[in-house]
C-alpha cells in the first residue's frame, strides 16, 4: 500500500522543538523532537517494555525518558538507562528513522535506514534564490486515501467545476494534454494561448489583458505534486526555456504524507518569481490557496467515502490517464520493494 524506501514530510520545521511531537505516518507511530544541537530526531513512539508511547515521557538531554519506568533512549534508538534494572536489557531498543530538514519541513525516511540518502529528497528549484517570493504554506488533514489527492493534482479538468471562481479560465476545453513519463513520476501539461487569465491570477500578473498560459501538473514518487502556472503576454508562450521578461511563474509544492489508508496529512507552500518581500501579497496568495485546497478537500473526502462504500461499479475517463499511469508506476515500485524484502523460499532437498 505504501512505498517505504522514500522520504515523507513529517512536520513543518516550527512544529519540531524540544518537546515530544507524536505523528502517525504510513500506519507507524513516531515521536519527533530536536537534540540540544537543534537536529531533528524521529523514533518509534513506543517503549519496548509495555509499549507506552514515548511521547508521554520527557526529554533529558538528547534522550527520551519513558514515562512508565524511566527507560531512556538516545537518538539512535539505543537504551542508555534502565533505572529499575541492574543492567540494561539487551532487547531494549526502539526503531530510529533517518530525519532531515529541508525547505522549512522535517522529512523522515520510512524504510531501510541503510538506503536513506538525503540527496534524494525532492529538489525545490529556485528555493532561496534572490527575486523569488514564497508563502509560509500550511498543512491540511484530509480524510481520504493519499492517492485520491495525487489523482486530483494530476487532473487539470476538475478546475472548471471545483474552482469556478478562482483557478478556472477559458481555453481548457479544446486544448489537449501532453504527458511526459519519468522513472519516478510524470508530468501532464498544456499551453493555452491568447485567453483571459483565471480570476485568482489576473491581479498578480505584470501585464494586462489576455495571456498565454502553461498548466504543468507533475507528480513524483512517493506522493509529491508540483503544480506550475506560467503566464506570458500573448505570443510569448510555448517555450519554458525562453520566457519573455514580463512572464509570471507560480509554483505550488504539495507533499502528501499517508497517515493510514483513510487519512492523509497534506503540506504545501507556493513559490513565485516576483515580489520576494511583499508579505501582504504572500498572505493573499496563501488565503486563496487555503480556500482552493478546502474546496478540493470537501470533494476528495466525499470521493473516498463514495469509493469505499460503493454498491455499483465505477469507471475511468480519458482525463484519468495521467493518474492511472502514476498509480501503475507506484504499484510497480511497491511490488519491487516488497519482493526485495521477502526472503527467498527455501530450496527443497
Amino acid at each position: 500500500m505504501f512505498l517505504k524506501n522514500a522520504w515523507y514530510v513529517a512536520a513543518r520545521s516550527e512544529e519540531v522543538n524540544r518537546g515530544l511531537l507524536k505523528r502517525t505516518m504510513l500506519k507507524e507511530d513516531i515521536v519527533l523532537y530536536r537534540t540540544e544541537a537543534g537536529l531533528p530526531v524521529a523514533l518509534e513512539n513506543a517503549c519496548p517494555h509495555r509499549k507506552l508511547p514515548l511521547s508521554m515521557g520527557c526529554l533529558k538531554g538528547d534522550a527520551v525518558e519513558c514515562g512508565y519506568h524511566g527507560l531512556m533512549f538516545d537518538p539512535s534508538g539505543k537504551c542508555v538507562a534502565a533505572p529499575t534494572q541492574e543492567r540494561i536489557p539487551p532487547s531494549a531498543r526502539v526503531k530510529s528513522y533517518p530525519a532531515e530538514e529541508r525547505y522549512g519541513l522535517v522529512w523522515v525516511w520510512m524504510g531501510d535506514p541503510a538506503q536513506a540518502d538525503a540527496s534524494s529528497i525532492y529538489q525545490v528549484e529556485n528555493y532561496g534564490k534572490a527575486g523569488w517570493g514564497r508563502t509560509d504554506g500550511g498543512v491540511l488533514d484530509i480524510k481520504c486515501h493519499y492517492l485520491y489527492i495525487t489523482d486530483n493534482l494530476l487532473d487539470p479538468s476538475h478546475v472548471a467545476w471545483v474552482h469556478k471562481t478562482s483557478f478556472f479560465a477559458p481555453g481548457t476545453e479544446g486544448t489537449p494534454l501532453e504527458t511526459d513519463l519519468y522513472e519516478d513520476g510524470l508530468v501532464v501539461s498544456r499551453w493555452i494561448y491568447n485567453q483571459t487569465p483565471p480570476d485568482f491570477y489576473a491581479p498578480l500578473l505584470k501585464f494586462k489583458g489576455n495571456c498565454d498560459r502553461l498548466q504543468h501538473y507533475e507528480v513524483r514518487t512517493p506522493s509529491i505534486a508540483v503544480n506550475k502556472s506560467i503566464f506570458t503576454p500573448p505570443g510569448g508562450g510555448g517555450d519554458v526555456n525562453n520566457l519573455p521578461e514580463q512572464s509570471y511563474v507560480m509554483v505550488s509544492y504539495n507533499f502528501m504524507t499517508p497517515v493510514d489508508e483513510n487519512h492523509t496529512r497534506y503540506y504545501w507552500f507556493q513559490h513565485r518569481n516576483t515580489d520576494p518581500d511583499d508579505e501582504a501579497l504572500s498572505a493573499r496568495i496563501h488565503t486563496g490557496a487555503v480556500m482552493a485546497f478546502n474546496e478540493d478537500r470537501v470533494v476528495l473526502e466525499a470521493v473516498h467515502r463514495g469509493m469505499a462504500e460503493k454498491t455499483t461499479d465505477n469507471f475511468n475517463l480519458g482525463l484519468d490517464a495521467g493518474a492511472l499511469r502514476f498509480r501503475m508506476l507506484l504499484d510497480k515500485m511497491i511490488d519491487a520493494e516488497c519482493s526485495a524484502a521477502s526472503p527467498a523460499p527455501a530450496r527443497r532437498a
